[in-house]
């Protein structure tokens, strides 16, 4: 193996003199990174790339438009030489190297001084890699890290936190969708991946916990129908008073934060106690669990629209049309009621219904009725939480239906037909 002869580095280089002799396209994105790094950028060159003499006109660097001089090196911290001419570029790297001035020379990077690496920007961690004078090389590497970083396969934690500044932590309120690990947003994986603090509930993607760094506190709230070990109002200060420790927290739900669940609460208390919060969306279980039954909530011919409720609340607003999709959130232990309930408000009994219990995970399970039958089915087969409860002709569509729940042709199901109601 061929060992480089490279110490790498980083420079810091605010408020500090550069030269970039050249006015072309590399010498273009070279300046932009010095500029990047708060450099006090000087360009020298004949000609100039619009958006270097843009940035010349803004008054953001400096463009002498002429000729490289030896003596434009004078009182400079570090230089880089694209002229696209080597003629030029062995001069001015020969008289750095003559003032002991690093320099970068883009012609010929076996004799520069100093390479520039390829480079990346993930929340505070900047990404430097050099390829062994292979740029396309670095930058595929380069690339390949990045995007490891924002998908939370590479640690992006910290482990060594800002002073003791009274500076805040933050909460990231995170919908971790219906509990598989592969559902979660590329963001809310990648502040996980950040967090000091987790606050997990039940229903979330519990493997993700394993994958956490043994000094991240994971603190558990998960809730079951009818029982609250930890009090909202308790979770909302655990939220907060975290945060004001200094702390990345992540409140880690199943779902989505804002469908039906409490998120907006969460930010609220947040926010109201000068807490930073952000809110990651996540795939909510009242589309994607009847999804992984092949159910969809809408669907040409069937549904054009569906209503999400927790089986607690009042369902006499919802449409009692078979076009219109109910999902059941939370809803077993009600189930027998909600189905009189809409029956009594005109939904025929024959109406389809499907339950989906543990949606996506290996013992999912679909149980498939109709509207005067699920209690009695859910009830035979003892159907438990965590499950979505899906009512309407949509559920005909599932490849678990019952054969002669199927239809040919869904476009001949007459739309908004009129209700039926039970004596």
């Amino acid at each position: 193996m061929a060992i480089q002869d490279i110490y790498p580095t980083a420079l810091r280089l605010l408020g500090r003199p550069v030269l970039v002799v050249g006015g072309g396209p590399v010498a273009e994105r070279r300046a932009k990174g010095l500029l990047d790094a708060g450099a006090k950028v000087t360009v020298v060159a004949p000609v100039a790339t619009d958006t270097l003499r843009g940035l010349a006109t803004a008054g953001l660097l400096t463009w002498e438009q002429r000729e490289y001089r030896t003596s434009d090196l004078d009182g400079v911290w570090f230089a880089q030489t694209a002229t696209g001419t080597a003629a030029v570029d062995t001069q001015v790297a020969a008289d750095a190297e003559a003032q002991r001035i690093w320099c970068v020379n883009a012609s010929d990077h076996e004799a520069s001084a100093a390479w520039t690496p390829a480079v990346a920007v993930v929340d505070d961690v900047k990404i430097a890699i050099n390829a062994g004078g292979d740029p396309r090389r670095a930058m595929a590497l380069r690339n390949a890290v990045a995007t490891a970083l924002e998908t939370g396969d590479l640690p992006l934690r910290r482990h060594r936190k800002p002073g003791n500044d009274g500076s805040l932590g933050s909460v990231a309120l995170v919908g971790g969708g219906p509990g598989d690990s592969g559902l979660i947003t590329v963001r809310g994986r990648r502040l996980l991946g950040q967090a000091d603090v987790v606050v997990a509930d039940r229903l979330g993607p519990r493997e993700l916990l394993k994958e956490l760094a043994p000094d991240v506190r994971v603190i558990e709230v998960g809730k079951t129908p009818g029982h609250h070990p930890v009090p909202q109002l308790e979770i909302n200060r655990i939220l907060v008073e975290e945060a004001l420790k200094g702390n990345r927290v992540v409140r880690l739900k199943g779902g989505d934060p804002y469908v039906l669940g409490r998120g907006g609460e969460e930010a609220e208390f947040c926010r109201q106690h000068g807490v930073e919060v952000e809110v990651v969306s996540g795939v909510t279980s009242a589309i994607s669990v009847p999804a992984a039954a092949g159910i969809p909530v809408t669907h040409r011919g069937l549904a054009k629209g569906f209503s999400v409720v927790t089986g607690h609340e009042e369902l006499s607003e919802v449409p009692a049309r078979p076009d219109h999709t109910v999902v059941l959130l939370m809803g077993v232990a009600q189930l027998r009621d909600s189905a009189a309930e809409l029956a009594g408000s005109g939904l025929p009994l024959d109406t389809p219904v499907g339950i989906v219990e543990n949606g996506y995970l290996p013992d999912q399970r679909v149980t498939i009725g109709t509207l005067g039958t699920i209690a009695d089915q859910a009830e035979a087969v003892g159907v438990a939480n965590p499950a979505v409860i899906v009512i309407g002709d949509v559920v005909r569509v599932s490849p678990f239906a019952p054969q002669h729940f199927k239809t040919a042709d869904y476009s001949t199901i007459t739309p908004n037909r009129p209700r039926v109601r039970s004596n």
